[in-house]
C-alpha cells in the first residue's frame, strides 16, 4: 500500500505556479460571468468552478507534492476593457487553491488550436458553434444553459453527472433506436450485451476525473473523496444497462452511482443528486435538468442527436 500511495502522489508543484500535469477546464467568459452587470456577477459555471478550489485543496492535503490538480483557462477574444473587467472579476471567485488563467485569442487564431495548446480536457461555452468546433477537434465540449432558479449544490464535493450514449459512449445505439425504434434497440442491445461500445466525446474527461479520484482510493479514503460521478441514462436495468456498465468496466472506469432511468425523465433524479454540472446530448433532457434547477450542458454529438428527440423525446437515450 505504501508504494501505491507514493506512486499516486508523484510530481511536484508550488502554490504560485500553474501545475504542469493539471486537469484543464477551458471556459468562455460568458459562462463564468454575467457580463451585462458591473462588476461582472457570477454566471452558470461559477458554482462548478468554485468547488474546484475545494478539490485542489483536498488533493494538496492528500499529496502535498502532487502536480496533478485542476486549473481553469478563460478563453476570450474580447477587447481590453472587457479583459480588465475579467481580471477584476476573477479575484472575486477564487483563492490561492485554484489556478485561473486568462487567454486572449489573437486575430485569425482558431479556437481549436488554442484549446489544444492548453491541453484542454473540457471546454464550456454559451455558443453552440464554438462547442461544435471543439467537438470536431476531438475535445470534450458542451453548450452551457442557465436554469431560471439554480438549486443549491454541495460546497465541499464536486458532483458531475453524465448521460451515456453520445456523451460517454458513441451514438451507435442511438442510430439503431432512431432508425428502427425501441423494440429493435432492445433486441440490438441484448445481442450485443457483451460487445463493448466505442467511446464518446466525454470518455477522456471522465478518465481525468477518475485519475484524481484514484489518489484518494489508493490511500483508503474513498469516502472522503471530493469528487463524485454519476451516470444518468435512459437505458434500463436489462441488457442495455448491463452493456453500458460492462463498457465502463472494460475501460477500467467506474461511476459512483449508475442511475438507469428506463426512459423516465431525468429531471427528478437530477434534482435529488444536485450535480454541479450535467452533460446530455438531448435538449429534452437538458430542459428537464434546467427545470430541476440543475446547470445543464448540451453535447451536440452524433448523427441522430436531433432525430431521436423529435421521434420519441421521453425515450431518447
Amino acid at each position: 500500500m505504501k508504494k501505491m500511495s507514493e506512486k499516486s502522489c508523484q510530481g511536484s508543484t508550488s502554490s504560485s505556479n500553474p501545475p504542469m500535469g493539471a486537469v484543464t477546464i477551458c471556459v468562455s467568459p460568458r459562462v463564468l460571468f454575467n457580463m451585462e452587470t458591473q462588476p461582472f456577477s457570477p454566471g452558470p459555471a461559477s458554482s462548478f468552478v468554485k468547488v474546484l478550489e475545494v478539490v485542489n485543496k483536498e488533493l494538496r492535503d492528500l499529496c502535498p507534492e502532487s502536480k496533478e490538480l485542476i486549473k481553469v483557462v478563460i478563453i476570450t477574444n474580447d477587447q481590453v476593457n472587457v479583459r480588465q473587467g475579467l481580471i477584476e472579476s476573477i479575484k472575486t471567485i477564487k483563492d490561492h487553491e485554484l489556478f485561473i488563467e486568462l487567454r486572449s485569442m489573437e486575430d485569425g487564431e482558431s479556437l481549436i488550436n488554442v484549446l489544444k495548446a492548453n491541453h484542454a480536457d473540457l471546454y464550456l461555452s454559451d455558443q453552440s458553434t464554438e462547442v461544435e468546433e471543439a467537438l470536431g477537434g476531438g475535445i470534450a465540449a458542451a453548450t452551457m444553459f442557465t436554469p431560471e432558479k439554480m438549486a443549491a449544490v454541495s460546497e465541499t464535493q464536486l458532483r458531475v453527472a453524465f448521460d451515456g450514449d453520445a456523451v460517454l459512449f458513441s451514438d451507435e445505439s442511438e442510430q439503431v433506436f432512431a432508425r428502427e425504434g425501441l423494440d429493435k434497440f432492445n433486441e440490438h442491445e441484448k445481442t450485443h450485451e457483451n460487445t463493448h461500445m466505442n467511446q464518446g466525446p466525454f470518455k477522456g474527461f471522465l478518465e481525468a476525473l477518475g485519475k484524481l479520484q484514484k489518489k484518494f482510493y489508493d490511500k483508503g479514503q474513498r469516502k472522503k473523496c471530493p469528487i463524485r460521478t454519476y451516470l444518468v441514462t435512459s437505458r434500463g436495468a436489462g441488457s442495455s444497462g448491463t452493456r453500458a456498465l460492462k463498457t465502463l468496466r472494460s475501460w477500467d472506469l467506474e461511476m459512483d452511482e449508475a442511475l438507469l432511468r428506463s426512459g423516465a425523465p431525468k429531471g427528478p433524479m437530477l434534482e435529488k443528486i444536485r450535480p454541479h454540472i450535467f452533460f446530455d446530448d438531448q435538449m429534452f433532457h437538458v430542459e428537464g435538468a434546467k427545470a430541476a434547477g440543475v446547470v445543464a450542458c448540451h453535447v451536440p454529438y452524433g448523427k441522430w442527436v436531433t432525430t431521436v428527440k423529435k421521434r420519441a423525446p421521453s425515450l431518447a437515450l
